[in-house]
C-alpha cells in the first residue's frame, strides 16, 4: 500500500508541476469565467469553481505532503553521508533532527559564535594582509 501510494504521490506531483497542467488549470478558469453570463452567474455557477478547486487542494496537500517528506528525508540522508565521510566533522551532529528545540538552539547559538570568531580571524587576516600591501607600496 505505502509503495502504491508513493508511486502515485510522485507520478502526481510531478503531472500536477507540469506547464501542460498549468494550461489547462487555467483554460478551465477561463472557461468557467466565459459561462458566467451563460449561467446568469448564479450560485450553482459559483458552486462549480468552489467545489473543484476545494476538492483539488485539499488532495493536493496530501500528494505535497507526502513528496516533501520524502525528499527532506532523502536531502537528510545526503547529508548525513556527507558529515560521516568527514574527518572534521562531529559525528553527533547525524541525528540533530532527533533534538528537541531547546537543544536545537543550543547548537545554533553554538555555531553563531563559531562564525563570528571566525569572521573576526578573517577580519583580523585581511587587516594584516592590507597593512603588508601599504607596505610594499
Amino acid at each position: 500500500m505505502n509503495d502504491l501510494f508513493r508511486r502515485f504521490a510522485n507520478q502526481a506531483s510531478t503531472w500536477a508541476g507540469s506547464p501542460q497542467v498549468f494550461v489547462m488549470a487555467v483554460s478551465l478558469v477561463v472557461g468557467w469565467a466565459l459561462l458566467g453570463p451563460v449561467f446568469g452567474y448564479s450560485d450553482t455557477w459559483q458552486l462549480v469553481i468552489n467545489t473543484t478547486t476545494t476538492i483539488i487542494t485539499f488532495l493536493m496537500v496530501f500528494l505535497i505532503q507526502n513528496t516533501q517528506n520524502r525528499d527532506g528525508k532523502a536531502m537528510q540522508l545526503k547529508l548525513d553521508e556527507l558529515i560521516r565521510v568527514s574527518k572534521t566533522a562531529r559525528n553527533t551532529m547525524l541525528d540533530l533532527e532527533e533534538l528537541d528545540e531547546k537543544e536545537l538552539d543550543r547548537l545554533h547559538e553554538e555555531f553563531k559564535r563559531f562564525a563570528d570568531d571566525n569572521t573576526d580571524r578573517l577580519n583580523s587576516i585581511q587587516a594584516k594582509l592590507k597593512d603588508v600591501k601599504n607596505v610594499r607600496k
